[in-house]
């Protein structure tokens, strides 16, 4: 399976809290990525687009949890 298949299996498992903490992590890795880009040129920069679609995924998954 891919990447992309395993890591939405594995959100249909976490529990809103494990949601919530996973997107702070990601969002304050995001802006890492960011500000490493703008002072370097980062080695692979197509990381930066996939931390934003996981980040997106993420609140995507944690609303369908709350709304049922």
């Amino acid at each position: 399976m891919s990447k992309k298949v395993d890591f939405l299996n594995s959100l249909e498992t976490m529990s809103e809290a494990d949601l919530q903490a996973r997107i702070s992590e990601d969002e304050i890795r995001l802006k890492k990525l960011k500000f490493a880009h703008a002072t370097s040129p980062l080695e692979n920069p197509m990381t930066i687009q996939s931390v934003r679609r996981d980040i997106a995924r993420l609140k995507t998954e944690l609303k369908k949890k709350a709304k049922s």
